[in-house]
């Protein structure tokens, strides 16, 4: 008897075990990273200058030496790096140069972090689609715009950048301390700003659409913009040195890359506007930038269904190609060609990050010198064998006779 007893003990003991060690792996996040993901990520991030594409090289001098372009650049294909490269200064004034792994302001790069964030919290049941602003800010002065219409910049909104300016200016206030995106969303109740056109009835594309975005996703789930992407985009994709930062949040922001205007005349002050996130705001290096690509591709971040619905332009092609979808610019080639991009230009930044969905090729420039030089990118492209993402390149109805 005794003996059937401490079976029976040792029988509920496994079971209770094997129970709570079930419910334990059930609970696990199956994205969690593990050290297999980490070295996936090293390798992906190994690069020898001596396997360097001689052209691209040979272009990114010129485009230094004659363009101007100053700031960091990578290019990727099929999960190698073809080149990567550093060109000028960090800060001008200091002549401190820069490094690979600096951080620089991603500007509206930004804004396809925003995207991701809305469409893991579709993803979740926390909210849809449809959802009018008014939910989540009842005192919000516009009928008619959700989400929808926000992340195609289809709302029709003003850009709150400009006119949030002007009240600070008029009023003379605090030009340094940065507002939020709550200070921004009680401003526009307020003042009641005349919207730019009627929801839904063109594109006009302008931060507050993204601000909008962000501000609801801190209302839904009680956290800030930067703990938010930190622990649900930066930290699953692995990008370690990817961070938001706002002047409502930090005397000075804590990057060494300052933001200069074309002639360098003088570094770009950081003021106010600094402050609201989700249409600007994240700071990371070209290489992140490389693991950020591939958490999109492997699922880590969304399902392939949310990343096509991303993918989908919701406007009216501008030449025949350029569209924008869901935090994404988009280019649509006549033979399938599939390319996301998104540009950035804030307060001294000027970049452009590129995925080929095709071809499997990311470029990544992050310039802290606001001129042209990436308006002259298009051998690049040619070189790479992928649609060369400029506008100009193409006539109304799509054509180009130099790049078909």
């Amino acid at each position: 008897m005794r003996l059937f007893r401490t079976l029976a003990i040792a029988v509920f003991s496994v079971v209770v075990y094997s129970s709570c060690s079930l419910s334990g792996n059930e609970k696990k996040d199956p994205k969690a990273r593990t050290d297999k993901d980490d070295k996936t990520d090293s390798l992906l991030l190994v690069y020898d200058q001596k396997n360097e594409d001689p052209y691209i090289a040979d272009f990114m001098r010129n485009l230094h030496k004659k363009y101007g372009f100053n700031g960091n650049v990578i290019v990727a294909k099929k999960g190698k790096i073809l080149f990567q490269g550093s060109y000028g200064w960090a800060n001008y004034l200091l002549r401190d140069s820069l490094k690979i792994d600096s951080e620089f302001e991603l500007a509206s790069v930004t804004k396809t972090f925003t995207g991701v964030a809305i469409m893991q919290l579709l993803e979740g049941g926390k909210l849809s689609l449809d959802d009018n602003v008014k939910k989540y800010f009842p005192n919000f002065p516009y009928d008619n715009i959700t989400i929808r219409l926000l992340l195609p910049h289809r709302s029709g909104m003003m850009n709150y950048v400009y006119f949030v300016d002007d009240i600070w200016r008029k009023e003379k206030r605090n030009m340094r301390k940065g507002i939020t995106n709550e200070d921004v969303m009680n401003i526009i109740a307020e003042h009641k700003p005349t919207p730019y056109t009627s929801p839904d009835r063109t594109f006009h594309y302008n931060n507050s659409n993204y601000m909008v975005l962000a501000a609801i996703i801190e209302k839904i789930t009680g956290k800030s913009y930067a703990e938010y992407v930190m622990e649900h985009i930066f930290k699953p994709a692995g990008m370690k040195n990817t961070h938001v930062y706002s002047t409502a949040v930090y005397d000075k922001i804590p990057v060494d890359v300052v933001g200069h205007d074309r002639t360098w005349r003088y570094s770009v002050a950081q003021n106010f506007l600094d402050g609201p996130v989700g249409d600007k705001g994240i700071y990371s290096t070209i290489k992140d930038l490389i693991l950020y690509d591939h958490a999109l591709k492997n699922g880590r971040l969304l399902s392939q269904q949310s990343l096509d619905s991303m993918y989908t332009g919701r406007n009216k092609p501008q030449n025949g190609h350029f569209n924008y979808g869901y935090g994404w610019r988009i280019f649509d080639g006549k033979n399938g060609e599939k390319v996301v991009y998104h540009t950035g230009w804030w307060h001294g930044f000027r970049n452009i990050y590129v995925r080929d969905l095709n071809n499997e090729i990311v470029i990544a420039f992050l310039g802290n010198l606001t001129n042209g030089s990436l308006l002259h990118l298009d051998d690049l492209y040619k070189h790479l064998k992928m649609p060369v993402i400029r506008k100009g390149a193409y006539g109304r109805d799509g054509s180009s006779s130099d790049f078909d």
